[in-house]
């Protein structure tokens, strides 16, 4: 090698050394995020985990809009998510006229006919809350999917009901698979109860309840039977005939989504197809919501967690929810109050234990669900007559709604 061509060689070596060892180009160890945004996010940002760069929520909506399958990840009380899975949905919808369907983790197959007939415009809200019984199986205020499913009714976009059913979710928790009767086992997925990444997430998110790990095995096979039985119910529906150029937006908990090991991925194993995984991040948390987070160490995995990350605001759904503050129960054809919470707009009524409520306004209350609807409807300062029966006597009862303090599940 002549003295010239080996001092070229020996200025490029010392070249590439000095680049490398410049504090800027050192590669970040978070296979997560490989490469760091510019800047910490603001609300409204939407970020391209793959590059680290932020994009407008309209380049997010025309990307992700050509995939097959688009995966949302939602925080079931922000309204912020729902908002953004009705963006979603608009944008598949704009893209794919007529070739859209909405798969939802708040439902089931066994729902599916209430579903075909919404979407059909032959229910009334009322009739289709009572008939999926909303609010005895999601029980989210069902204000936050409004949009979503005025939107699909408006695009004839066919909703599907992905979820398990809880009787079959209940003795896979509590049996096992191999103590199930054979017509449950017909109902369980192809289970794949190895993924360590699931795993690891279960062992996470369980050691943040206070039962301890007696029950953890339960908690995984519940886990995983719920995302195997929405990614069949996804890979099934998507590959019946007729239905081959079907694109379809899966929206679920982020926990079924994030990293892509839940749902996504035991989608692919069935059906091989595009995908993007989109979700989204509380970054600013009022006082009032912060006693909501899972304490819960997520690890780290070695994967970006979204394609698209929208970072939000939390924000509270229940300001204006008011609650009449009674544990309803249904005896003989009668609604009846079990028992009356502490300095409720029902105490303060005077509405006691043991009264029947036969009528609140000009609504018949024959079972609990025609008065939750009612309640449902109304916001603090509202007042409304409630028609009683106590001890075999008829009388009125004027009830102010209040703002109520916060109350267990099962209280209207």
């Amino acid at each position: 090698m002549s003295f010239r061509l080996h001092s070229l060689w020996l200025l490029l070596l010392l070249a590439l050394l000095g680049g490398c060892s410049g504090v800027g180009m050192s590669r970040p160890d978070n296979p997560e995020m490989p490469y760091p945004p510019p800047r910490a996010p603001q609300v409204g940002d939407v970020l391209h985990f793959p590059t680290g760069l932020y994009v407008s929520r309209e380049a997010m909506l025309s990307v992700v809009a050509d995939a097959r399958v688009v995966y949302v990840g939602e925080t079931h009380d922000n309204p912020a998510s729902h908002r953004l899975e009705r963006d979603v949905l608009q944008a598949m919808a704009d893209r794919w006229p007529g070739q859209v369907a909405l798969g939802m983790e708040m439902f089931t197959p066994a729902q599916q006919q209430v579903l075909d007939a919404w979407v059909a415009g032959a229910l009334t809200e009322k009739e289709f809350l009572k008939q999926s019984n909303w609010y005895g199986t999601w029980r989210m205020d069902f204000g936050l999917y409004r949009d979503l499913l005025q939107l699909a009714r408006e695009r004839r976009i066919p909703i599907r009901g992905l979820n398990a059913e809880k009787d079959l979710v209940r003795a896979v928790g509590r049996k096992g698979l191999d103590a199930l009767t054979l017509e449950q086992r017909r109902q369980v997925p192809e289970m794949d109860l190895e993924d360590p990444y699931q795993n690891e997430l279960v062992e996470a998110i369980y050691g943040g309840h206070s039962a301890g790990h007696a029950m953890l095995d339960g908690f995984r096979r519940v886990q995983t039977l719920w995302d195997e039985t929405m990614a069949q119910n996804v890979a099934a529906y998507l590959q019946q005939p007729g239905n081959e150029q079907l694109h379809m937006l899966v929206i679920a908990g982020g926990n079924h989504v994030r990293n892509g090991f839940g749902i996504p991925r035991r989608v692919f194993r069935r059906l091989p197809t595009s995908y993007a995984l989109v979700g989204s991040k509380e970054i600013v948390i009022p006082k009032e919501r912060r006693d909501r987070l899972m304490n819960v160490s997520i690890p780290a995995f070695p994967m970006p967690p979204y394609d698209y990350l929208v970072y939000t605001r939390y924000e509270i759904n229940d300001a204006g929810k008011v609650k009449l503050g009674v544990m309803l129960g249904e005896d003989d054809g009668k609604v009846t109050v079990g028992g009356v919470a502490p300095e409720s707009n029902a105490e303060r009524a005077g509405i006691r234990q043991g009264d029947v409520i036969l009528k609140i306004g000009d609504q018949q209350v024959k079972e609990s669900f025609d008065l939750v609807y009612v309640i449902n409807q109304l916001k603090p300062g509202d007042e409304k007559t409630l028609l009683i029966e106590r001890d075999g006597r008829q009388m009125e009862v004027r009830v102010t709604f209040e703002k109520s303090k916060p109350m267990h599940h099962g209280k209207k």
